[in-house]
């Protein structure tokens, strides 16, 4: 058994605590406003809860992504200089330099966690879209840690529901899900991240596991929010596996 601690910051960011490690998710911490994101510009509506100056020793940073602003604005990129280690996918390791280590899917890394056990963090399949929307959208990767003794914790990052994601499901038992959600749309009547309908999709395939979705709040492009997961979840029965925590506020679950 394990504790794992999740506080969340805001958007796709936050801050995870597993076996004395310390990992940040996607950080954004720039306040309201207009980003520049490729083509696009998208428009934050809120700022982070906790400031990054506040939030102490990072072991290491978890980026689903380094190329769209709400996944990594430019105060984000300013911390991953402080961060122990950087995962992300091998293209953003080349742009990213610095150390920045990148990771295919199915990759893994080991970690020396608390009371001699090992965590590994191995690096996920994702679709940030249909199919089709990879030239356009980039790689992607989500990441799944698995400490010795407890039962794994799988980040999805930027991706709809589709087989990579269910192959995660065959091969990890997850105690908790952490999937990047909201329905975001930019470019055309299609998703990019997971709906209401992916998360239940995705809370099926890892049957017990605790669904903690993030990335639903605090842009203008996300089409749903945590209201409408709350009413998927009671809905279907599944409301006792969801936390959804308010930016700021922590949760504990026992892996």
């Amino acid at each position: 058994m394990a504790s794992l601690t999740i506080t969340l910051i805001g958007g796709p960011t936050a801050l995870i605590e597993l076996g004395g490690l310390r990992f940040l998710t996607d950080p954004t911490f720039e306040p309201p406003g207009e980003y520049a994101s490729g083509a696009i510009t998208l428009t934050k509506l809120a700022g982070p809860a906790l400031a990054a100056a506040d939030l102490g020793t990072i072991d290491a940073v978890l980026l689903s992504h380094d190329q769209h602003a709400d996944n990594l604005d430019p105060a984000g990129r300013a911390l991953l200089g402080k961060a122990g280690r950087v995962f992300t996918t091998r293209a953003g390791a080349e742009r990213l330099g610095g150390g920045a280590d990148g990771l295919a899917p199915w990759e893994s890394r080991a970690l020396a966690a608390a009371g001699g056990r090992i965590l590994t963090v191995t690096a996920t399949p994702a679709r940030h879209g249909p199919a089709g929307i990879e030239p356009i959208a980039g790689e992607v990767v989500g990441f799944v840690l698995s400490l010795e003794g407890a039962r794994p914790v799988y980040l999805t990052g930027d991706t709809v529901w589709y087989d990579g994601v269910a192959e995660v499901a065959r091969r990890f038992a997850a105690g908790v899900v952490m999937p990047f959600a909201g329905a975001a749309q930019t470019r055309g009547p299609f998703r990019l991240t997971m709906d209401t309908n992916d998360a239940i999709e995705t809370a099926h395939h890892f049957p017990g596991a605790t669904i903690v979705p993030l990335h639903h709040d605090g842009w203008a492009h996300f089409s749903q929010n945590s209201a409408d997961f709350e009413k998927a979840f009671q809905t279907l029965g599944l409301g006792g596996r969801l936390r959804l925590p308010q930016p700021g506020a922590t949760v504990e679950i026992e892996l």
